[in-house]
């Protein structure tokens, strides 16, 4: 029985050793990936004059703190894994990770919201966009941004429990925000439509320029859309388990803490993910990613 039990025990040490290998790999190689991918972005955008400057801003915003994920987050959470189980150096690795993560990662998300509002209000502003949505306006959001993820990240300190659970509401209320002004975008565009197509069935012909300018706007909303496509599917893995993980009172399963770490692994993917969607889908950034990475190449031979 006794060498059953020991067996068992064995094969399970086995089995993470083999899990946290495989997540320090991932880890390490989409650290690297980020790194290096929102360079590239924080570069090439400071090429891109086409862009209204709130809206650069915010992108910039995002591709930094994504930039510092991969820099910092990512090896942070690396190394837990391949840190001994309950030992005083993984204890400061998942202390420093909750702290820096709960900044660089809110960031992120509450970068991502603010660029969905910024889209929504670029269609019901109309002329009046670049008066409302201003730079100054777009800098005190991105301060204010930094403050509250500030917060959060000075609560883990206090109360571990408190600080996951504003973690969880934080991603869901984004995502829902999200949510709601792709929707509104979606159903004023649909009624623009209508309105155009009545226009011309009547026989007016001034509705070129409108209809130019609601295809470049469908273009931003589309490459904004995709990334918040990639927040949703890489963040909503992450609030179930944390409401799981919080509800049962932070108590400890083997699953529950597998599922955890492939949850946070996920939300770090994000950070990997979204430059190439900016090169995908905005052609603008594309193109000076491209004339940046020419320039290297040649600086480097």
């Amino acid at each position: 029985m006794a060498n059953t039990e020991e067996v068992n025990y064995t094969t399970l040490c086995l089995n993470r050793t083999h899990q946290n290998i495989a997540h320090v790999t991932v880890n390490s190689t989409l650290a690297l990936i980020a790194f290096l991918g929102n360079v590239l972005i924080i570069v090439a955008l400071q090429k891109v004059s086409s862009l209204h400057p709130p809206s650069k801003l915010l992108l910039g915003c995002l591709a930094f703190s994504d930039l510092c994920v991969g820099l910092i987050t990512q090896p942070l959470h690396a190394a837990i894994l391949a840190s001994p189980e309950d030992s005083k150096i993984c204890f400061y690795l998942t202390a420093l990770f909750n702290i820096l993560g709960s900044i660089f990662m809110g960031v992120s998300l509450l970068t991502l919201t603010a660029i969905s509002v910024d889209r929504l209000l670029a269609l019901l502003s109309r002329l009046r966009y670049k008066q409302v949505v201003t730079l100054r306006r777009a800098w005190i959001f991105v301060a204010l941004f930094w403050l509250q993820c500030l917060g959060v990240a000075i609560i883990f300190f206090f109360n571990y429990r408190i600080a996951l659970a504003i973690s969880c509401i934080e991603v869901l209320f984004c995502i829902v925000t999200s949510f709601l002004c792709y929707t509104k975008i979606y159903l004023t565009l649909r009624h623009h439509q209508a309105q155009i197509q009545e226009t011309v069935h009547h026989g007016q012909t001034n509705v070129g320029r409108t209809t130019l300018n609601i295809e470049r706007y469908k273009k931003t909303v589309s490459s904004a859309l995709w990334v918040q496509i990639a927040l949703a599917v890489c963040n909503i893995p992450f609030a179930i388990v944390t409401t799981i993980f919080v509800s049962r009172g932070l108590q400890h399963t083997q699953l529950l803490e597998l599922l955890l770490e492939a949850a946070i692994s996920f939300v770090l993917f994000n950070s990997s993910l979204n430059p190439f969607l900016y090169c995908w889908k905005m052609k603008e950034v594309r193109q000076a990613a491209k004339v940046t990475i020419k320039q290297f190449c040649c600086s480097s031979w």
